[in-house]
């Protein structure tokens, strides 16, 4: 019975170590880095968007530039935002379309904070002020280039 409980607990403690050796490749490959956006919106239910924005990468800084159509806005709106992305393997990771991240929408606390993601897996955590008047400044369908 002895020698079975040394081997239960042997079996435990190379599937931890293999699970943190796993989990530790594989966040070594991915990092993150320091977004700022500016987006301007405006729109009478199909809103049209734009901006720019940059993206701090180990040491480096890559321009952006920042493109999207909502449906269902009102108004005209400027907002600038500021936080992460994570997620990366490369700087070019950050470019594609990005949605809700999650279960809950695009914004969370009015207009001031979002989490979105790409179909690369990065993962945009932002927040800021918005100036202006716009009922809907969802940024899901927010499309990222490097320029």
């Amino acid at each position: 019975m002895l020698s079975f409980i040394r081997a239960i607990k042997f079996a435990a403690i190379v599937g931890v170590a293999a699970a943190t050796l796993a989990a530790g490749s594989t966040a070594s490959r991915a990092e993150s880095g320091a977004v700022r956006l500016h987006i301007v919106k405006a729109g009478l239910i199909v809103g049209v968007g734009g901006g720019s924005g940059t993206l701090v990468f180990k040491g480096r800084s890559y321009r952006l530039s920042l493109g999207g159509i909502g449906v269902g806005s009102l108004g005209v709106a400027a907002v600038d935002l500021v936080g992460t992305a994570s997620h990366l393997r490369h700087p070019g990771d950050i470019a594609g379309t990005y949605g809700a991240a999650g279960a809950g929408g695009a914004f969370v606390a009015g207009a001031q904070v979002a989490r979105l993601q790409n179909e690369k897996g990065v993962v945009l955590e932002v927040h800021g002020v918005q100036v202006g008047f716009q009922i809907s400044l969802g940024l899901a369908g927010l499309t990222i280039a490097l320029r």
